[in-house]
């Protein structure tokens, strides 16, 4: 059995993880850091790469001894190597290269991305390429052909922001803190869906692409006029979000051939959404797929899998691989209308 760890540290959740390639989660732990930056009302950068830097090692040493593990007996160590915010980005990769030389193991540096992309297959072995996938999270909102590892094409992307930023305003606008996305879908339970009008950006437009610029506005002006109950307001805003997302899947199903649809990402946590999807994909002849809560927010468990899909093809990195910001699953990809766009 081939066993990977994986580090995380690309945003403001640190993880580590080991995984066999047996599809077994043998350790994991995360530590999220809400509560310091639940004041600012979003993530610190630099806030969130010290703190990275103070727990990681911790956490490695943590799921080894979980394990009954030892360095020496891994296979290789995946580190997420972008994109996020470079300075937590830094953190997991750095300290992979340096468990990598030690020990003279491989190095997989993995896009985070391709983490929550190849995420279901550890959970559902079923899973085969090709399948569309919805990549729904914080930073990013996609439709992806999932040809294989390291082979994905693009059908659309958000022309400003993704699904999980709009949340996090929504929720900010309606006082309810931060991490935005459990709060909403939570007042979202007491409200009426129906009872404020908000916009259903490009729904219906024949290109896939995503908008949500525009809705979180309605939020704000919904919130300002001060004659709608926050659980309402939260309520129809999470149904536009999901008209939204259902609509701009459906016209990528229509060009697409893949067998199954599958959602990943950490807005794919919400029961709501997952409902909907399924209920589309049923709809559509398509089988679905969805990893579990667990997997769809930040982890580690996701990046040592990708290790272990690479590994099984000997796709490993140089030590000299850069930290990046920014890195598409589809490189070649065009570029498309909007100055927002996240790859």
């Amino acid at each position: 059995m081939t066993l990977i760890l994986g580090l995380e540290s690309s945003c403001d959740d640190t993880a580590a993880a080991l995984v066999g390639s047996d599809r077994r989660i043998l350790a994991q732990a995360v530590v999220g850091q809400n509560d310091a930056h639940r004041p600012f009302g979003g993530v610190v950068p630099e806030i969130a790469a010290r703190a990275h830097v103070q727990i990681l090692p911790e956490l490695v040493a943590r799921v080894l001894a979980e394990a009954g593990t030892g360095v020496g007996e891994l296979d290789a160590i995946a580190a997420t190597a972008g994109p996020g915010l470079i300075g937590g980005v830094m953190v997991a990769l750095l300290t992979g290269k340096g468990l990598a030389l030690a020990t003279s193991k491989p190095l997989i540096a993995i896009n985070h991305l391709e983490g929550h992309a190849l995420s279901p297959r550890l959970a559902d072995p079923d899973l085969d390429f090709p399948y569309l996938l919805l990549l729904v999270s914080g930073g990013h909102c996609q439709l992806l052909e999932v040809l294989g590892v390291g082979s994905y094409r693009r059908l659309a992307t958000t022309i400003d922001d993704a699904a999980g930023e709009a949340f996090d305003k929504a929720a900010k606008l309606l006082g309810l803190g931060y991490p935005g996305g459990p709060a909403i879908e939570a007042l979202a339970r007491e409200g009426d869906a129906s009872a404020v009008a908000l916009p259903r950006p490009l729904l219906g437009s024949a290109e896939p692409h995503f908008s949500f610029a525009g809705l979180k506005s309605a939020v704000q002006r919904a919130v300002a006029s001060g004659s709608h109950r926050p659980a309402d307001v939260a309520a129809s805003f999470q149904q536009a979000v999901i008209d939204v997302l259902v609509d701009r899947t459906r016209v990528a199903l229509a060009a697409s051939s893949a067998p199954s649809l599958v959602v990943a990402g950490g807005v794919a946590a919400n029961q709501a959404i997952r409902a909907a999807l399924e209920q589309l994909a049923q709809r559509s002849g398509r089988r679905f797929s969805v990893p579990p809560i667990s997997l769809c927010t930040d982890n580690a468990a996701m990046i040592a899998w990708a290790g272990v899909e690479r590994y099984a093809l000997g796709m490993f990195d140089s030590l000299e691989v850069p930290a990046r910001a920014r890195w598409p699953l589809d490189d070649s990809a065009e570029k498309v209308r909007g100055a927002g766009v996240k790859g």
